[in-house]
């Protein structure tokens, strides 16, 4: 994909939501906390929980979704996440199928026959739209080395300012805000499939049930967020301890 355009890193919009996803991720703690002490609830409280983890995660693609239409390109490699994280991404967030991976290591041995059967369908239903949205990225990044698109990019290079150019630079603002639209569709279209099937999943399971599932969810994002952050401050302390060596000698 396109690299993201650097000085979106340090605007004021970048800034804000900046803030937004350190204080989303305290909350994010929060619900954790709640979710592994709640099992032994009401079952009227326990889905009080879940409806408010639900709503969490909505706010971050609410918030999310200002981002990609400010800069659609930083949400392929976000700033907000460790490197990584960043290794887990497909279309800019966790692969949809990941919610059944969770379930399955979560709360298989107790779903009903009935419930398997939802699980499948879904399962189903949640690979043919990752295909669907595989091809389309894979169409993207097609158009993007395309020659057309690579022309564009070095006629912006040049500072000729005649009449011809001009229209061709009219040409090539068009082709990139028409490539620019494309990505913001693909990956709002890829948050929908992620919230939806969250949201399903979470439908087919017993309020118990998902208070667990959630939980499971909840800690793996967590875990691997530390361990990004870990592996970068080893990273550091590396190059810290080189760079020492080196004026040493």
């Amino acid at each position: 994909m396109p690299e993201p355009r650097q000085d979106g890193y340090d605007n004021a919009n970048w800034s804000s939501f900046q803030m937004f996803f350190q204080g989303w991720i305290l909350r994010q703690q929060h619900y954790l906390d709640q979710l592994v002490t709640s099992t032994d609830k009401p079952e009227e409280e326990l889905i009080t929980l879940v409806s408010q983890v639900l709503s969490h995660y909505q706010q971050y693609y609410e918030a999310k979704s200002i981002v990609i239409r400010q800069d659609v390109y930083v949400v392929f490699t976000p700033p907000w996440f460790s490197s990584f994280e960043r290794t887990f991404l497909w279309i800019a967030g966790f692969k949809p199928g990941l919610a059944f991976k969770i379930l399955n290591n979560s709360v298989r041995d107790s779903l009903s026959e009935d419930q398997k059967e939802q699980v499948r369908e879904l399962m189903f239903e949640t690979r043919v739209a990752e295909k669907e949205l595989s091809d389309e990225h894979a169409r993207i990044q097609e158009r993007v080395v395309a020659p057309p698109v690579v022309g564009m990019a070095r006629l912006m290079r040049h500072n000729s300012n005649t009449e011809s150019d001009r229209e061709h630079r009219d040409e090539v603002d068009m082709g990139l805000r028409s490539l620019r639209e494309t990505m913001e569709a693909l990956v709002e279209s890829a948050d929908f499939v992620r919230m939806t099937t969250a949201r399903k999943v979470v439908e087919m399971l017993s309020p118990g049930q998902a208070v667990i599932f959630l939980a499971a969810a909840t800690q793996l994002q967590l875990k691997v967020r530390e361990m990004g952050y870990q592996r970068e401050a080893e990273l550091r302390r590396r190059a810290r301890s080189r760079a020492t060596t080196t004026r040493r000698t």
